[in-house]
């Protein structure tokens, strides 16, 4: 059977990176990318060809990767992170159609939540939700339901796609939203690069990161009421001292 291999390469370091991500990318004849991702793997294509494109074209890529695979070879649908975490998985299904033909194998990955968690200490060890501030595909209403229904329900908060050119007033914005129902004093961190060249982290309170600039390439972490600083990193309980 045909295969299309989507593989999650986690922060983008081969440290971070599954062996069967690897194995999938060895075993593959083509990959399909977003450009900023193949300086990422070129340690490991072996010279195969490369098929990429900006970002907001990811439809394309999917389809690519399906010609690929009805002429007969194997391609791999590259994505940072988890594939199956804002990544690629879901429209590669969509652009296959369920057809019988062809077989997707999903390589899970390193998403930015764990990789960037790791670098602040352990928020994320009790109940948490991920939230994109991004709003190209979701609107963004929508977006303020879900940030107040997960702080009311006192959950740890992870916010990818924080802030952007066209959306740079999005965190403080959504910062004042959580502070409907959260104190200024929340912990709160942030780690841009995670896992790559240049990576930078910072544990601050709510109100400090309302004033915080950041890019796409940064996640970041809005703490419960069980989210203390510790040593200087961010930790969220879970209990186990209490029993």
């Amino acid at each position: 059977m045909k295969r299309i291999y989507v593989v999650g390469i986690g922060p983008g370091g081969r440290e971070d990176m599954t062996p069967r991500a690897v194995k999938a990318i060895e075993n593959s004849d083509v990959i399909c990318t977003y450009s900023g991702y193949a300086a990422l793997i070129a340690d490991i294509t072996g010279g195969k060809e490369v098929f990429s494109t900006p970002m907001t074209r990811e439809k394309e890529r999917c389809e690519r990767a399906l010609q690929y695979a009805l002429n007969g070879r194997t391609p791999a649908l590259v994505s940072s992170g988890d594939a199956g975490v804002y990544g690629m998985a879901g429209i590669m299904h969509e652009v296959c159609g369920g057809r019988d033909d062809i077989a997707v194998e999903v390589i899970p990955g390193v998403t930015a939540a764990c990789s960037g968690a790791a670098v602040l200490g352990a928020p994320l060890v009790n109940d948490f939700a991920v939230i994109s501030l991004s709003d190209l595909l979701t609107d963004k209403k929508l977006i303020e339901k879900r940030l107040l229904l997960a702080a009311q329900a006192d959950m740890v908060i992870c916010i990818y796609n924080p802030s952007s050119k066209k959306r740079s007033t999005y965190l403080k914005w959504a910062c004042e939203l959580l502070m409907s129902c959260k104190s200024p004093d929340t912990p709160c961190g942030y780690v841009r690069n995670a896992g790559r060249e240049g990576e930078e982290s910072r544990v601050l309170t709510l109100s400090e990161l309302k004033e915080t600039s950041v890019d796409m390439f940064t996640t970041v972490f809005i703490g419960s009421s069980r989210t203390r600083v510790t040593g200087g990193r961010l930790v969220t309980s879970r209990g186990y001292k209490d029993i």
